[in-house]
């Protein structure tokens, strides 16, 4: 995939589309979209409320169209269904996740949850179940673009080894920078920001996700498991990102 998200391609039928007649460079820096689903409708109705609440939006109907246009459009995040014709939503979300830290929402069916575990163990930040709410979805999106956004300079947190910017936000061990996706360093900051604190799945959906405890907090399990093969020395006896049985997660 090269140059994802370098620079601007052709328009298609089936690919670029700015509803809206804006241009990145005549409006200064606009935040632009793709939306991958097979499904014309659900792309209208996506793009229309991410539209109405100010993103550029581009189409894509199939995995080798959406592939191609995320190797030739500026973008900052990408809305992608699982179950689309051609490259499928997972080998997409594993070529971006290799290439960048470009944020990723999964579309699922209700029910797949094999699916869902493995899209955000390959680095997705986010699901949504089908059928869903374009409201919410606009919401997902919002959250996830905010959080991924750099932080203002609030100081470094040093943990041992480990450096966390929340400036840059970027984590080093031992000089060494960690490639985190972005939900993973808010994850990871927020602990670090408040050590030896217990925080249960629910609250870390709230504080971190931005979601109510009624969502599904097996996607903190699944960042957690994803962390730790990143930060720690031995992921299978974790010596930062602890395990509280029965209550939840704490960083020591």
């Amino acid at each position: 995939m090269g140059g994802m998200g370098t620079g601007f391609g052709h328009d298609t039928a089936q690919g670029r589309r700015l509803r809206d007649g804006r241009s990145s460079g005549s409006m200064g820096t606009v935040t632009r979209v793709l939306v991958v689903d097979d499904e014309p409708i659900v792309r209208e109705v996506v793009c229309s409320y991410l539209e109405r609440d100010g993103y550029e939006t581009i189409e894509a109907g199939d995995g080798d169209e959406a592939l191609r246009l995320l190797d030739t459009e500026a973008l900052e995040l990408v809305v992608l269904d699982i179950m689309v014709p051609g490259v499928d939503g997972l080998e997409i979300c594993r070529r971006i996740r290799n290439e960048s830290d470009l944020p990723v929402i999964l579309l699922t069916a209700r029910g797949e949850e094999a699916d869902r575990i493995i899209g955000l163990e390959l680095g997705a930040d986010d699901y949504v179940t089908k059928p869903f709410s374009p409201r919410e979805l606009a919401a997902r999106v919002k959250t996830v673009l905010r959080r991924s956004a750099p932080a203002s300079p609030e100081g470094r947190v040093v943990a041992g080894d480990l450096v966390i910017d929340p400036s840059t936000r970027e984590v080093r061990k031992r000089g060494e920078t960690l490639r985190l996706t972005a939900k993973e360093f808010d994850l990871l900051l927020f602990m670090a920001r408040n050590p030896r604190q217990v925080f249960s799945r629910e609250h870390l959906m709230d504080r971190v996700w931005g979601y109510q405890a009624a969502y599904d907090t097996g996607t903190v399990t699944v960042h957690i498991r994803r962390l730790r093969e990143k930060i720690e020395d031995d992921p299978a006896q974790p010596a930062m990102l602890q395990t509280v049985w029965g209550v939840g997660y704490r960083f020591a």
